[in-house]
């Protein structure tokens, strides 16, 4: 980590800043750009694999990011997929939205804009409806696309649609349909993506490049790592001195370095 004028202080939460408005990035993904704070600043949580209806400790964990929030004054929250459980959602009226969502994450520091990505929960329902317009008329935090990027100038965070990587979820899925509407061919996808992500990564001028996925490139959790993101994703990452990549899918907390930058 190098010094910056105004320092970014991570552990859980990420310091920068937020003020939306929409543009589109010279490439194919949707870009939303943000003005930082007076002083360079952003904050922002990030979470992952939590639509419980409120079990599993999900609401303790929600009180809990409430207090950080405003503490930090975060600017937005961040999900890494898996956002609704089980099988994601079963359409945009799906009661499960505002029950594993807005009935929830109820606290005042946690009103701001949510920008989420889609786990292979996700694409178990409909996962169309999580990108649907009409959640946003439910609740207005929401925000979900398959890639898209934020970027507030002293940052870029780079959202990438990790679950049709996967060929398992191809090719031996024996309890679970996946919606793949929108996706295929796999190959095609995959290859449109990795291209729009690479131009994205060598346009950036950000002192920051960081890229949030569902699944992990490299895990020692239960899931372990993923080959096709090591294969196809990582050395682009690599190429384009990304900063580092926060991921969901393990339910567990890991930091993992590089030793080879």
């Amino acid at each position: 980590m190098t010094d910056i004028s105004k320092s970014l202080l991570f552990t859980f939460t990420i310091i920068i800043s937020f003020g939306l408005c929409i543009l589109y990035a010279s490439a194919e993904l949707q870009r939303f750009a943000h003005s930082s704070k007076h002083d360079g600043a952003l904050s922002f949580l990030v979470l992952g694999d939590w639509g419980r209806r409120g079990a599993y400790n999900q609401s303790l964990v929600a009180f809990q990011m409430g207090k950080v929030g405003e503490k930090l004054d975060i600017d937005f929250v961040v999900s890494t997929g898996d956002n609704f459980y089980d099988n994601g959602l079963t359409s945009d009226h799906d009661n499960a939205f505002q029950e594993s969502f807005t009935k929830i994450y109820t606290a005042k520091s946690l009103q701001n804009q949510w920008y989420s990505v889609l786990g292979n929960h996700d694409y178990r329902g409909d996962a169309e409806a999580q990108l649907s317009p009409v959640l946003r008329e439910i609740d207005s935090r929401w925000l979900c696309l398959r890639s898209f990027i934020v970027d507030s100038e002293l940052v870029e965070i780079f959202f990438v649609d990790t679950t049709p990587f996967v060929d398992e979820y191809f090719t031996e899925p024996p309890e679970h349909k996946y919606d793949w509407r929108g996706i295929g061919p796999q190959k095609s996808y995959i290859s449109n993506l990795l291209k729009d992500l690479e131009l994205a990564l060598r346009g950036s001028t950000a002192k920051w490049r960081i890229v949030v996925g569902h699944h992990a490139i490299r895990s020692v959790g239960h899931h372990g790592d993923t080959q096709e993101l090591i294969n196809r994703l990582l050395p682009i990452l690599q190429a384009n001195n990304v900063h580092f990549y926060m991921n969901g899918h393990d339910h567990c907390l890991e930091h993992i370095s590089d030793t080879e930058r």
